[in-house]
């Protein structure tokens, strides 16, 4: 049993000394044999949790996913540190340099005048920092674990910065019509429908970014309204004694089609 003084406020010291605690010998078996790999999926979930929370705007909520995502950064740390090679010090050391080089207009003798330089300024500074030589490199490093939507707005955004891109959105939009006949003639046998379905998502993602939306969200937005939508079907269909397995697709789609009738006039 660990003789620990219990508080009325913990604080940030507090967390890191928990969690030494725990993966030192005699704390918790589980903490003691947990990895980076183990635990690189609970620091993936943790952040959609507290992104989850962020557009709830519950500050409650907010501060819990925090202190969880949070505790991911310290227990990676460490493990570093048990290993000898850096520990949390140094992870806040290179954060503090990064920050400080990144911003010479607040810490050097850089003039800017708005958002815009600043941003570019970042790019430039981020390009010289990571070794990349040219725009090429820059793609390749955009992080393929990044949700795909993200990641090809990402890639598309980096490839527009050498005027690799279309000059407005009715490019985009040929572009996307141009993939979806592609993807028909794939479905009937001349392609792989794979390959055409992904550069149909990458189309529209260029659509996305051009029209300022978020991809993910705007997806997101679509599974919610799917789902609302499919939920009223269900309870229409209900009330009037049937249920959803023993009606036909026309059926279905009439149903539906009352949903969005009801949405419109709402």
């Amino acid at each position: 049993m660990v003789n620990w003084l219990e508080k009325e406020s913990y604080t940030l010291n507090d967390l890191i000394e928990i969690v030494r605690i725990l993966r030192a010998p005699g704390g918790c078996p589980w903490d003691m044999e947990q990895t980076h790999q183990s635990i690189r999926r609970g620091l993936l979930e943790e952040s959609c949790e507290l992104a989850e929370a962020i557009d709830e705007d519950s500050p409650d909520h907010m501060k819990e996913e925090l202190g969880d995502v949070l505790l991911q950064v310290i227990f990676h740390a460490s493990i570093e540190e048990d290993a000898g090679r850096f520990d949390l010090d140094g992870v806040a050391d290179g954060e503090c340099r990064k920050l400080i080089y990144r911003h010479p207009h607040v810490f050097g003798d850089v003039t800017v005048h708005s958002t815009g330089e600043v941003l570019s300024n970042w790019e430039k500074l981020k390009k010289k920092e990571k070794g990349q030589a040219s725009q090429a490199d820059a793609v390749d490093a955009v992080a393929r674990t990044l949700p795909a939507l993200w990641r090809a707005e990402k890639v598309q955004k980096r490839a527009a910065k050498v005027g690799f891109d279309w000059p407005d959105v009715s490019g985009a939009l040929d572009k996307l019509s141009e993939e979806t006949a592609e993807l028909k003639a794939a479905i009937a046998g001349d392609g792989d429908p794979a390959e055409e379905l992904g550069d149909l998502l990458f189309a529209a993602v260029n659509a996305a970014r051009f029209l300022k939306v978020d991809p993910e969200d705007a997806l997101q937005a679509a599974s919610d309204k799917f789902a609302a939508r499919f939920r009223r079907v269900e309870e229409l269909a209900d009330q009037r004694g049937q249920t959803m397995d023993k009606l036909s697709l026309a059926e279905l789609d009439g149903l539906w089609n009352e949903v969005k009738q009801a949405e419109t006039r709402a």
